[in-house]
């Protein structure tokens, strides 16, 4: 498997020419779902194997699981302010050096993934609730300068949710270490 496939195993997110409520609806049901997939997936995992890399030089599984918690509430408190602010600019975190931390690379998983579950049960309430104009603005990343919207970035994170999900799998898989599911 080429250094591509490992870091990009779903490939990389290409924002769609037309964003409509049935991509909207897809993209927040995979949201909606995601925990309990990833819950099932690692559930059975082992400390050694949480602390095992997805791929050479990459984050441990365990880095992964809270990486994702802290990326999401990133995006969640990025969703307040854009409904809150006219086209804020966001703040920017280093998430790799988030994943570096203590936390990230010794806390128990199940504190990534009890804490994603409730992050997304809220998020996905707020979801449900926003017309296409709560949709439709916009925040700016500081390192880009680029408009992003509220649309764009449910499917960034639908797209972020797989893409991690897969880099966990594609781990297990090659391991002989994916659960009866």
């Amino acid at each position: 498997m080429n250094k591509d496939t490992l870091r990009y195993p779903i490939g990389k997110f290409r924002v769609p020419e037309y964003i409509g409520e049935k991509e909207l609806g897809t993209w927040i049901s995979e949201l909606e779902v995601y925990p309990e997939r990833l819950q099932t997936l690692v559930s059975h995992l082992g400390p050694e194997q949480l602390d095992t890399p997805y791929r050479p030089g990459g984050w441990t599984v365990r880095q992964v699981l809270h990486h994702l918690y802290d990326s999401h509430t990133n995006s969640y408190v990025r969703f307040k302010w854009t409904l809150t602010e006219n086209t804020p600019v966001i703040k920017a975190y280093e998430e790799g050096l988030w994943a570096a931390l203590e936390d990230s690379r010794s806390a128990p998983a199940s504190l990534a993934l009890q804490g994603l579950q409730a992050l997304h049960a809220k998020w996905i309430y707020l979801l449900r609730m926003l017309t296409p104009d709560d949709l439709s603005r916009t925040f700016v990343h500081p390192e880009s300068g680029k408009e992003t919207t509220l649309a764009i970035n449910v499917g960034i994170y639908a797209w972020h949710s797989e893409h991690h999900y897969m880099h966990i799998y594609r781990l297990l898989e090659r391991r002989g270490w994916l659960p009866e599911m």
